[in-house]
């Protein structure tokens, strides 16, 4: 900072006080001291203080309630809890309750200077990612896209060009990278903004109905038609509809898709005469479609009505430089959402995230985040839990110890090969992001044969979750 560091002392006794303002103060530190929560509440309100080195046990009331009433207060300032040999335990319940470090007395001065200089450090570095979320929502509008390396600053640049015109947009990038997001983003920054915005998961809708989910049928159309059913592009109307795994489509689909990008004109299942939509389209893919078009199962001639625009999503390992950002923006918000302390992330952890390769991009990392905060009870994560998944070398451990190989006593081989069967069929689901034909492709299996497989394991398909 440039200007000093202002530094709230908390402690009863009138020694350690003044000792502490000695240190702090030949340190360049100004120093306010308080003998209790009452008095450093009341300093808190009357001027702007960096951080509070607090007593836990005091007369005149509890350091760990002080901790609590400035979380409340005042969010975003640091606090440091100082402690004595006999009270550990106090520490512990404070990191628990959100402090910032603590301090084991008597304290040392360079072991002091060092907790401070690192609860500061990382209070900046948290306010330059609010700032930088900040500068980028204002200047784009984009919602939770997080990233500043120079791929997504041109990503954003391009979308920002794109946007407010009526160009067809085709996103091309693996999956979870976040093309839903960017999406909504280039909605968002179009005129069509307060009109409908339409996603449509085309690999999740079986072919015999996608036609009828894209463009509506009549009543009586086909069997269980029992009435009019409006599609997606009619729904979408004066808005954006989002295709989404635009490559899973079927040549007849395809046919009828670019009647609709080249005239505006849809025909219900069932119908006789037309219906005009105005629908600015965007698709998304996690497919390579030239080399689609190339093998013949996509058609050339739609390839280009889509590809007016093309945006390239790079994946996250193209991007290491923003798994920081990405790690404590998806802290805070999991921890807001489920009304938890903010934990940190130790240096090392963070080195064995921008080392690995993540296969499942920043929905893989989102997820693993947001499970650390609901299971984690330290105010430190130094693994995520994850012992297998994410190594300092980047890759995934794949050789489990003989008591993860045998089944439980009791417990058949078939029953144990069908639960871990169920267990892998799982996984790739949730990393193809629900798309089963993904999923297959992933396993290196037929999508019929997975079909077959989630109907033997009597899996429940809801959306993109699988029991």
């Amino acid at each position: 900072m440039s200007r000093p560091v202002r530094v709230l002392v908390v402690d009863d006794d009138r020694a350690v006080r003044k000792a502490l303002q000695v240190n702090l103060g030949k340190s360049g530190m100004l120093v306010t001291l308080a003998e209790g929560p009452e008095e450093a509440l009341a300093a808190l309100a009357e001027s702007t203080q960096d951080i509070v080195l607090t007593d836990v046990k005091m007369p005149g009331g509890s350091g760990l309630d002080l901790l609590g009433q400035v979380r409340r207060g005042w969010p975003d300032l640091p606090v440091v809890v100082m402690t004595g040999y006999g009270s550990v335990a106090d520490a512990v319940s404070a990191m628990k309750e959100g402090a910032a470090d603590y301090l084991i007395k008597p304290i040392g001065k360079d072991e002091l200077l060092v907790v401070l200089d690192r609860a500061l450090e990382r209070r900046s570095l948290q306010a330059e990612i609010v700032m930088l979320r900040q500068e980028v929502d204002t200047r784009y509008g984009f919602e939770r896209l997080i990233g500043a390396t120079p791929a997504m600053v041109a990503l954003y640049e391009e979308i920002a060009a794109v946007a407010d015109t009526r160009a067809t947009v085709l996103l091309q990038g693996p999956t979870g990278t976040g093309k839903e997001l960017l999406a909504h983003a280039i909605h968002q920054r179009s005129s069509r903004r307060n009109a409908p915005f339409v996603r449509v998961n085309c690999a999740a809708i079986p072919e015999t109905l996608l036609e009828s989910e894209l463009f509506g049928h009549e009543k009586g159309a086909f069997t269980g038609a029992i009435r009019q059913h409006v599609g997606k592009f009619e729904q979408a109307d004066g808005g954006t509809l989002l295709l989404d795994e635009i490559g899973e489509i079927n040549p007849y689909v395809q046919v009828k898709l670019l009647r609709v990008l080249e005239n505006g004109e849809i025909q219900r299942v069932g119908g006789t005469g037309t219906v005009m939509v105005d629908v600015r389209v965007v698709a998304a893919t996690n497919r390579d479609l030239a080399q689609e078009v190339r093998e013949r199962r996509f058609r050339e001639d739609l390839y280009w009505r889509l590809n007016v625009v093309r945006l390239d999503v790079p994946a996250l390992r193209d991007r290491r430089e923003d798994i920081p950002l990405l790690v404590d923006h998806f802290l805070a918000e999991y921890a807001a959402r489920n009304d938890r302390p903010v934990p940190r992330v130790t240096r090392r952890l963070m080195e064995k995230l921008c080392a690995y390769d993540w296969p499942g991009n920043v929905r893989q990392l989102e997820h693993l985040v947001e499970r650390a905060v609901i299971l984690e009870r330290n105010a430190e994560i130094d693994d995520l839990r994850l012992p297998e998944e994410v190594t300092p070398g980047g890759t995934v451990s794949s050789t489990p110890n003989t008591e993860q190989l045998l089944p439980p006593v009791g417990v058949t081989l078939q029953d144990w090969l069908l639960r871990f069967e169920r267990e892998v069929i799982v996984a790739a689901l949730k990393e193809a992001g629900g798309v089963q034909a993904k999923a297959a492709r992933r396993l290196g299996i037929s999508r019929s044969n997975l079909n077959y497989r989630i109907g033997r394991l009597d899996l429940q398909v809801r959306g993109v979750d699988y029991d």
